[in-house]
């Protein structure tokens, strides 16, 4: 038998993604099955008394109860750990837990939290409602300038949250800048990078220390379940990220962990191809006479055009669309397709466009939603996996009918 140890390919860190997403955090049962097997238990038995005690005191490693350690979900977070190069990372049942947790784990009361104004609704209001119910204020800015996070530093600011590309408006945050500034405040930054995926931005790389994401968008990717994660050091995951896990339960189940690591064999296929249409679509609509603006990182015409070439490697599978003639031209556009579906989930297989001012942000004031970039225009399309001239048909035909 040959030895393998000094193979160049040994360590899974020298891995391409591709193979990281088809092979990373693999455990094998005695059956030696090469699907991910399914540890559908709530519990475990130990050989022992001491045996379990040695668990709950982390004398030795093993698994005691499923709401925080399972085998299935072991196998996610490793996975998910290679692709993004963090040291650690913690599976959620959606990815509002996981931001929730990011974000509540990092703080305490009398703490602050600057965050960029354009965020997805759901982490605005952990950010600006929840928060402050324990004692935790926030300062919101517009992100597109770092100094405007300089500005908002206060002696307490113990977290910066940003996303970027936004939801829906596709604005930019420099996170190197952010990062820089953060950590000169003393504070930590955790970037939302559901948007560009892992595939196409690296903010651990960039300078942040948490990244979360909602695995239901890319990394399921076709609409089947729910998840989400949190990802960074060994000493933020395994502490304060672990312990409200533990404590709190949202846990992942482990069916879904399992349905997630079979998507992320094939999500850097998908991902490719759907940002691919992503930017032949931006292009067709950008300048088109009944389009007020097309917002994609990889456009020219995005003011940030340069900013996403540098901390971007692709311009990501969604893009906003503001529609002239405001919100009833944005509802007869989006009526009048037949491929593309009306929905307010993204990252899918199947294209999907929705109006985040009645959906997503319908819950913000028209001055909120006005400042932060919405207009009644603006919609927010998903490419998926379809065949682009067929969605390219689909738009022109709705655009036809304002």
């Amino acid at each position: 038998m040959s030895d393998k140890k000094n193979h160049p390919l040994s360590d899974p860190k020298n891995w391409a993604p591709e193979t990281q997403l088809v092979h990373g955090g693999g455990l094998r049962t005695p059956f030696n099955e090469t699907s991910e097997a399914i540890f559908m238990n709530s519990g475990y038995s130990y050989p022992s008394s001491q045996h379990a005690e040695d668990i709950f005191t982390h004398k030795i490693e093993g698994h005691n109860y499923s709401r925080f350690a399972n085998p299935t979900l072991d196998m996610f977070q490793e996975r998910m750990a290679l692709l993004e190069g963090a040291e650690a990372a913690r599976a959620f049942a959606t990815g509002m837990a996981a931001v929730t947790n990011a974000v509540m784990s990092q703080v305490r009361a009398g703490d602050h939290i600057v965050a960029s104004r354009a965020l997805f609704g759901g982490c605005r209001y952990v950010v600006e409602d929840f928060m402050p119910r324990w004692g935790v204020s926030s300062t919101l800015v517009d992100g597109r300038d770092p100094a405007n996070f300089e500005a908002a530093m206060r002696p307490n600011t113990k977290l910066v949250f940003i996303e970027t590309p936004t939801n829906p408006t596709i604005e930019l945050v420099d996170i190197r800048a952010v990062a820089d500034i953060a950590h000169a405040h003393g504070a930590r930054l955790i970037v939302d990078n559901v948007f560009a995926t892992a595939l196409h931005q690296h903010p651990l790389k960039l300078g942040a220390d948490l990244v979360t994401y909602s695995a239901t968008k890319h990394i399921d990717g076709q609409g089947r379940t729910l998840g989400g994660v949190v990802l960074g050091s060994k000493e933020l995951i395994e502490g304060d990220v672990h312990t409200l896990l533990r404590q709190t339960g949202p846990s992942l189940s482990p069916f879904n962990a399992w349905v997630l690591l079979k998507s992320l064999e094939t999500m850097p296929l998908r991902v490719r191809q759907m940002s691919e249409s992503a930017a032949r679509i931006a292009a067709f609509l950008d300048g088109h006479a009944k389009v007020a603006r097309v917002a994609y990182p990889f456009l020219k015409s995005h003011p940030q055009y340069e900013l996403a070439q540098r901390q971007m490697s692709n311009g990501s599978t969604l893009l906003a669309i503001d529609v002239k003639g405001g919100r009833e031209a944005a509802f007869k556009l989006s009526d009048a397709l037949s491929v593309i579906l009306i929905s307010n989930n993204l990252g899918d297989a199947k294209s999907l466009i929705t109006h985040p001012g009645t959906t997503t942000h319908q819950r913000f004031s028209e001055a909120v939603r006005l400042e932060s970039g919405i207009t009644p225009g603006l919609l927010r399309l998903s490419v998926g996996l379809e065949n682009t001239d067929d969605l390219i048909a689909d738009l022109s035909f709705a655009l036809d009918q304002i």
